[in-house]
């Protein structure tokens, strides 16, 4: 089972441990556990400002740990020596190590951040680039991937984090279902190329677009005019489009454009299937329509986000 270790120190900011615990401790695989999640911490208790806390395990759970993440503070102090050689000891030997808002001060004072991209809190920002100019900072975006090193922003960005990894592990499917159990909004402008998984525009359980939203859902390659949509719940089009817009954001036609989308990125993750066929499979009357609309929703073009999220078991068809 894949290790997840949450690096406590004195001071930690609660929320930002809360947050890795809570969601991967909750997410399953195939209806079982899919991470063991570690609280560790260089002493038995800390101070987490308000409260105290024990952590259950020292240092030493670092050492097996297939994911380490790093919580902010609320101060950045020296880091302690013990620390600091856990976290090296852990980078060396391949270990994904991943911060939530000021705990890119903690990555950075190692040294592990030194010539990548890196982004914290946006307040916090100016300090870490100040500090530590050999790290790269941006503060205009949710997370930054560079494989073994990540790092997020404050707040509700660690979740985006969490969701991320989630996906890189087990795929679209599992991590959708872990951002359902966080009440997660998944759609988020992050000002770079999230892959954040786009899930449904959320509907109120019961309202009267429930059912056309599953029937779009489940018939999303079929070409549908905005006419035949009203036709299938009884409204005018002016009525229809007012509806959606209250209800999810959006229009009736964008609406089914990302639901073409969301199949699209489970075929380039599930299957081997050539792009152009997909794009046929999921709607688009053609390719180049198809690379340009899922560029624009996703962020990147189809072929990037295989290489990024293909399962294992797919096969990629010549």
């Amino acid at each position: 089972m894949h290790i997840v270790a949450v690096l406590a120190l004195d001071q930690v900011v609660p929320f930002d441990l809360a947050t890795p615990i809570e969601v991967f401790s909750r997410t399953l695989l195939r209806g079982r556990p899919a991470y063991e999640v570690r609280i560790c911490g260089p002493a038995p208790e800390l101070d987490a400002g308000m409260f105290t806390l024990r952590a259950p395990f020292d240092l030493s759970g670092l050492a097996d740990a297939d994911t380490i993440i790093v919580p902010g503070r609320a101060s950045n102090p020296p880091l302690p020596p013990s620390v600091h050689s856990a976290l090296r000891a852990a980078a060396a030997r391949g270990a994904r190590i991943a911060s939530i808002c000021s705990g890119a001060f903690v990555l950075a004072e190692t040294g592990l951040l030194d010539g990548l991209r890196a982004t914290t809190h946006w307040a916090a920002a100016p300090e870490l680039a100040r500090r530590f100019p050999a790290v790269d900072v941006d503060p205009d975006v949710l997370y930054v991937d560079n494989g073994q090193f990540l790092s997020s922003a404050g707040a509700a960005a660690g979740l985006d984090l969490c969701l991320h990894l989630i996906r890189r592990d087990h795929g679209s499917a599992v991590a959708a279902d872990a951002a359902r159990l966080s009440v997660m909004p998944l759609e988020r402008e992050g000002g770079q190329a999230q892959f954040i998984v786009h899930d449904r525009p959320p509907a109120p359980r019961g309202s009267e677009l429930e059912p056309v939203l599953t029937w779009l859902e489940a018939n999303c390659a079929a070409e549908l005019t905005l006419a035949e949509i009203a036709a299938r719940v009884g409204m005018s089009t002016r009525t229809l489009n007012r509806r959606f817009r209250e209800q999810t954001g959006t229009t009736p036609l964008q609406w089914l454009l990302r639901a073409r989308v969301r199949r699209a990125q489970h075929l380039l993750e599930a299957t081997g299937d050539p792009v152009d066929r997909i794009a046929g499979d999921v709607g688009f009357g053609s390719p180049t329509a198809f690379r340009e609309r899922f560029k624009r929703i996703v962020g990147t073009s189809p072929q990037a986000y295989r290489a990024s999220f293909r399962s294992a078991a797919a096969v990629v068809s010549v």
